[in-house]
């Protein structure tokens, strides 16, 4: 146990320090973007003295490293400060994006986490027959389509035949049945692009188990593959499947904005590419960390329960 707190306490410090290293990395990103801020916002037309005043009201006029220090300790302090574009504080920006964005994960999750489960599972129970090839078929060609293709040949056929919506356009009055039905073909499109990744990797973690002695011996036994899978090869390959269901789960959340932009869903993607578009550098550099907070967060999650699933794994580090 003892060991097991001083691995989570460690894996905890390295995430901290990764964030703090994003943000710093995202800060200089930003930094290195040419043009000058206040002159963006004012126009060509603005004379020298409203660019320096502009400048001092921003802060842009300080030093980059104090201007580094106060935004980050203003994020520590939850203060993501305010949107040059809108006028309005960033964390009222941001919370309703991030719920939806939360919510069309969520929602995509519990459509492919189990469906990938169990397609991995009859993958590896009719290795090289007619169900394993056309699945790993179908995974390939569902891994190599991008997803704003995806979203528009789903488009094409559920949306244009008036099944369900083209725009999935919500809010927080939107009742629950009605989100559901409305996020559908952006869930789908997510779904269909992240079961593959996951169905494959199930599909490879269970066959490796089934590889060992000990499953070798349940077969003399005379149990039944079914039986051998679900009781025997799925529990011991908890790990590396956790680990890409975290993986997934955070490219959900992180990778999202292109799909937001295909069906017009109000997320925090949608909200960083409005930002980006209008030189929102504050909404943008917000919305960044946001994003790279939940994937190292996630990163960390599964790390933490794969190394717990299977205690050999912290033996060895």
């Amino acid at each position: 146990m003892k060991n097991l707190i001083l691995m989570i306490v460690k894996r905890l410090a390295l995430g901290v320090l990764t964030l703090i290293m994003l943000s710093l990395l995202i800060f200089l990103s930003v930094e290195a973007l040419p043009g000058d801020l206040a002159q963006e916002i004012l126009g060509q037309q603005a004379t020298p003295e409203t660019v320096a005043a502009i400048r001092r009201e921003l802060g842009l006029d300080l030093p980059a490293h104090i201007r580094y220090l106060n935004w980050l300790g203003g994020m520590l302090q939850g203060d993501f400060g305010n949107s040059l574009a809108l006028r309005k504080p960033i964390i009222g920006l941001i919370a309703p994006r991030l719920e939806n964005t939360l919510f069309l994960t969520l929602y995509t999750a519990c459509i492919a986490v189990p469906l990938s489960l169990v397609l991995g599972m009859m993958a590896s129970l009719f290795r090289n027959g007619y169900f394993d090839r056309i699945s790993n078929a179908s995974a390939l060609a569902s891994i190599s389509m991008p997803e704003f293709f995806v979203g528009y040949i789903l488009i094409y056929l559920l949306a244009l035949t008036g099944y369900f919506p083209s725009m999935a356009n919500i809010n927080a009055n939107t009742p629950l049945l009605e989100k559901l039905y409305i996020c559908f073909l952006p869930a789908l499109t997510l779904t269909l692009v992240v079961t593959a990744h996951m169905m494959r990797m199930t599909r490879a973690a269970i066959i490796n188990i089934l590889a060992l002695p000990y499953i070798e011996m349940a077969h003399l036994k005379g149990i039944r593959p079914r039986r051998i899978i679900t009781r025997h090869a799925l529990p011991n390959a908890i790990a590396p499947i956790v680990n890409v269901v975290a993986l997934n789960l955070a490219y959900l959340i992180t990778g999202v904005v292109i799909v937001e932009i295909v069906f017009v869903f109000p997320g925090l993607g949608q909200l960083m590419v409005d930002g980006v578009k209008f030189r929102d550098i504050p909404v943008v550099q917000a919305t960044s960390l946001v994003f790279a907070s939940a994937y190292v967060g996630l990163n960390l999650l599964a790390d933490i329960i794969s190394t717990i699933s299977n205690p050999r794994l912290m033996r060895q580090r």
